[in-house]
């Protein structure tokens, strides 16, 4: 089973693209993967998991949903061991787009977990963030629902409380802050911050490049983590 680790990075292109179109973005950021050892997830649509994952080594291919469900009865129901068949290595749950109770979030996660899928639950307030921690996620996202694609970052007192209350509450679910980012620039402070890792759908596939968007974010990362290696201190106002 693959293991969460930090600092990760998201590609999420949702439904904007799919086909030869969501391959050609995977193979972008498998290359970027590979050539800085940078854990990068990559969710496309449940048709393209087994096509993506045949044509990539290095990236985390990652479902946008699943159900709780076992074998048997449900159609038209996301089946885990589908996914997870298919080469799925991780799932999305709870996005502001497809959201779930507690109940079923909880539920899937331990579906999800029973099959060896990392789980990257959605939170889109401070409050649901503690609480869904408590659920054993991997990875919470944890952004406010308002700013999901508009290219404005949470500010920094929001990504600090959020940071700090979820490592408080579950030290051993990685946080990801990612809701408005776009540049390296946003990358970088939000790590430096001290989120685990960040995304983006927008931020990506509007960039005049996505695939240099993709490196530049990476960059982005190493410097931090060489900065880090150095001892180099940063003031959180």
């Amino acid at each position: 089973m693959t293991k969460a680790q930090t600092p990760f990075l998201v590609v999420n292109p949702k439904s904007y693209l799919y086909g030869e179109k969501s391959l050609e973005l995977a193979k972008a950021a498998d290359k970027v993967a590979k050539e800085t050892g940078i854990q990068i997830y990559f969710t496309c649509p449940f048709a393209d998991i087994r096509y993506i994952k045949e044509n990539t080594e290095n990236i985390i291919v990652t479902a946008q949903h699943m159900d709780p469900l076992a074998p048997g009865r449900g159609m038209g129901h996301v089946l885990g061991e589908s996914l997870k068949e298919a080469g799925a290595e991780a799932v999305f749950l709870n996005h502001a787009e497809h959201s779930l109770t507690i109940s079923q979030l909880s539920a899937t996660i331990n579906r999800a977990k029973e099959l060896g899928l990392i789980v990257i639950a959605c939170a889109d307030s401070v409050a649901e963030a503690v609480a869904i921690s408590k659920l054993n996620p991997e990875i919470l996202l944890a952004e406010p629902t308002e700013l999901i694609g508009t290219g404005t970052v949470a500010d920094d007192s929001y990504m600090v409380e959020t940071i700090q209350k979820l490592h408080e509450a579950n030290p051993d679910v990685l946080v990801m802050i990612a809701s408005g980012v776009s540049t390296a620039d946003d990358v970088y402070h939000i790590l430096k911050l001290g989120a685990d890792g960040t995304g983006a759908t927008s931020g990506i596939l509007n960039a005049p490049s996505p695939a240099g968007r993709i490196q530049e974010w990476a960059d982005a990362v190493i410097k931090l983590q060489n900065e880090q290696r150095e001892g180099k201190q940063y003031e959180i106002i």
